[in-house]
C-alpha cells in the first residue's frame, strides 16, 4: 500500500533520511524504532506530504506522494495522522474536533458527520467527554480524541508519531489499547515509539532506524528478541533500562 523507494531528505548539509526503502502493506502494523534524530518522525511527515524530500520516491497506492502536488489533502485523507501532542483546536469540543475535518474537506453533512462523530468517540471510550473542551481532559483523553479525529477521516491507513511519549505513564495504557484495537480490526498503521512491548506484542514488523538508514528490520517477535544488529542491542537495552 506504500512503498518507500531510495529515499533521502536533507535539512542544510544534514542528511536526515538516507537511502530508505520499505513498503507497508494493506493491514499491516509496523513499528519504527531507533535513537532521538534517526529520522523517524522525518519519515512519517514525508509519507503524509507534509515534508518535502530531495530524492527518491514515495507512492501510496501507486499515486507518488509529493508535498508540492495541488491535490496532497487528498493523500492526507487517505493516509492520516496522529501527533505528539494533539494538535486539537483548543476552542473546540471533542466532538467538534472530530467532525471538522469530514465536514470542511470532505464535503459531508454536519449532521452525518456529527452522527459518526459520535459513534467514533464511543469507540474509543469518551461517550461522556463529546462535549468537554481538550483542557477539560487528560492527555490521554485527548489523545484518544485525536485518534477519532484521524478515524473520522476514513482513512486507508495512520501514521502515528511517539503518540504515547507527551503522556504520563499511567495514562499510556488506555491509548495503547485503542491502537490494539484499531490493529486487531486491520487498520494499516505505521507506528513510531519507544513502547517496545506493544511493538513486539501488536506490529508485524519492526524497522530500526540509525542514522538515516534501515540498520535492521524483520518480524517484530524475531527482531526485538534477538536482534542482529550491535547497535540495535544496545538501545534495546538502554530503552528497556529507562522503562
Amino acid at each position: 500500500m506504500i512503498k518507500i523507494e531510495n529515499l533521502s531528505k536533507s535539512y542544510g548539509s544534514h542528511r536526515v533520511l538516507d537511502g530508505i526503502n520499505a513498503e507497508i502493506n494493506q493491514g499491516e502494523v509496523v513499528c519504527l524504532i531507533g535513537p532521538s534524530g534517526s529520522g523517524k518522525s522525518t519519515l512519517l511527515r514525508c509519507i503524509n506530504g507534509l515534508e518535502r524530500y530531495e530524492g527518491g520516491r514515495i507512492t501510496v497506492d501507486g499515486v507518488t506522494v509529493d508535498a508540492r502536488r495541488k491535490d496532497i489533502q487528498n493523500i492526507r485523507q487517505r493516509v492520516a495522522m496522529v501527533f505528539q501532542r494533539f494538535n486539537l483546536f483548543p476552542h473546540r469540543t471533542a466532538l467538534e474536533n472530530v467532525v471538522e475535518g469530514p465536514v470542511h474537506v470532505k464535503g459531508e453533512s454536519l449532521a452525518s458527520a456529527t452522527e459518526r462523530g459520535r459513534e467514533i468517540l464511543a469507540s474509543v471510550g469518551l461517550a461522556e467527554k463529546m462535549n468537554h473542551y481538550p483542557q477539560q481532559l487528560s492527555g490521554g483523553q485527548q489523545q484518544r480524541v485525536a485518534i477519532a479525529r484521524a478515524l473520522a477521516m476514513e482513512p486507508e491507513a495512520i501514521l502515528f508519531d511517539e503518540p504515547t511519549s507527551a503522556l504520563d505513564p499511567e495514562l499510556v495504557g488506555e491509548v495503547l489499547a485503542v491502537m490494539r484495537t484499531l490493529a486487531e480490526k486491520g487498520m494499516t498503521m505505521v507506528i513510531v515509539t519507544h513502547e517496545m512491548d506493544f511493538a513486539r506484542n501488536v506490529s508485524d514488523r519492526v524497522l530500526f532506524l540509525e542514522h538515516g538508514r534501515i540498520a535492521e528490520q524483520g518480524p517484530s517477535r524475531e527482531v526485538l528478541t534477538n536482534p542482529r544488529n550491535d547497535r540495535m542491542r544496545d538501545f534495546l537495552k538502554r530503552v528497556t533500562h529507562v522503562q
